[in-house]
């Protein structure tokens, strides 16, 4: 999968809860922990829909 595609979905989905800052609370490393933990459910869930998967994995790291 692009590396790139997904780390801007995953912004995307970032902005959707923290709407008004310009500065979204992720690092490096978190970007990289949900992009192998999303390409991971993919690979297990192959007819899961990846905006689902990353809209689910964005709001498991929001929640803890």
């Amino acid at each position: 999968m692009d590396k790139k595609f997904i780390f801007k979905m995953i912004q995307n989905c970032f902005k959707q809860y923290y709407a008004k800052s310009e500065n979204l609370p992720l690092s490096k490393d978190d970007y990289e922990e949900l992009y192998e933990r999303i390409v991971l459910i993919k690979e297990q869930q192959p007819e899961a829909e990846l905006h689902e998967i990353i809209n689910d994995s964005v709001y498991e790291f929001i929640t803890g």
